[in-house]
């Protein structure tokens, strides 16, 4: 490890005065930009990586003064060419294009770079790839599956049930099922308050059959679960705390599993499958696009590719000039 004052980054250490300004900048990334915690430390790890990238060659910055002189256009691309030599997926390159503008804006609106130095950095173009979705069919038999788990009123199964509904149902995200609290659910409605990416709220319907399992989860499995570590939230794990991600995906994965006919997937295919049956069933875009919490609908068009690829593959196996 390094000494006092100073911080090891890949067999590089880097100086207190240069942690202290990378500090600074994830905690406005958090608390100035409301990005999340997990945005915050892959930034972290990416500026980190930078600014031990500059002292590759022994004579890397230590003050705040070196690190204006050594962060330069042709230093980033040369930081970013040697992650392409090494490997990096397109997508990593991409994220740490993102950080070092970000951490360049920031540098440069604080004093810290005379610069905005990253400004003209661009980034690859991620390759896009067609997320794994469920037919209509295997989502209906994966559904079966949890509610024939939960016919007999075991507390985890009632809630197993539930995960597997809202996560199709509302094409929620993982973390944002595992947020929410009992107040959250409007159950007069058939709405349920979510809390997405930015801290950004939205609310989103859930139909009879979602009802049906939230009602047998709140009437006989939650009272069974809870404890006086459980707070609000409306699902729970086995000691009675809030359900974890992980756990929950280890659900979804477990029933998936179960399920014949249908492959064992994660939490996010079926948000995946959810937006795609959305689509195919005639809902507008846009809706869709409000409904699983995306700020922009070119995040949201990757459906209407899934529906395409569909689409073909229906007609090259069905039409005598495909």
């Amino acid at each position: 490890m390094g000494g006092k004052g100073e911080s090891v980054v890949r067999g590089r250490t880097l100086s207190a005065p240069l942690e202290n300004v990378i500090d600074d900048y994830v905690q406005d990334l958090i608390t100035g930009r409301s990005r999340s915690e997990a945005t915050a430390r892959s930034y972290r790890s990416d500026i980190r990586a930078l600014v031990a990238h500059l002292g590759a060659n022994g004579d890397g910055p230590d003050t705040v003064t070196d690190l204006a002189a050594a962060l330069t256009l042709p230093a980033l691309r040369g930081w970013l060419a040697a992650q392409v030599r090494a490997g990096a997926a397109r997508s990593t390159i991409a994220r740490r294009v993102a950080a070092a503008r970000s951490f360049s804006t920031w540098a440069c609106r604080r004093g810290v770079l005379p610069t905005d130095v990253a400004a003209r950095l661009e980034a690859p173009r991620a390759r896009r790839h067609l997320p794994q979705v469920l037919d209509r069919t295997q989502a209906a038999e994966t559904i079966r599956t949890a509610e024939l788990g939960a016919a007999e009123g075991d507390p985890i199964a009632l809630r197993d049930r539930l995960v597997v509904e809202l996560l199709y149902s509302c094409g929620i995200r993982v973390a944002e099922l595992c947020g929410v609290d009992v107040d959250d659910v409007d159950t007069g409605r058939r709405l349920l308050r979510v809390t997405g990416k930015g801290d950004r709220e939205r609310a989103v319907p859930y139909g009879p059959p979602a009802e049906r399992a939230l009602r047998a989860w709140l009437d006989g499995g939650r009272p069974a679960l809870a404890t006086s570590v459980s707070g609000p939230a409306l699902l729970l794990g086995a000691r009675g705390g809030r359900l974890d991600p992980r756990a929950a995906r280890r659900v979804v994965n477990e029933v998936t599993s179960a399920t014949p006919g249908s492959p064992r997937v994660s939490p996010h295919a079926l948000r995946h499958s959810s937006a795609t049956h959305l689509l195919e069933g005639g809902a507008d875009l846009r809706h869709v696009q409000e409904l699983l919490g995306h700020s922009t609908p070119a995040t949201t068009q990757i459906y209407t590719h899934v529906s395409a690829e569909r689409l073909r593959a229906a007609y090259r196996g069905a039409h005598p000039r495909a």
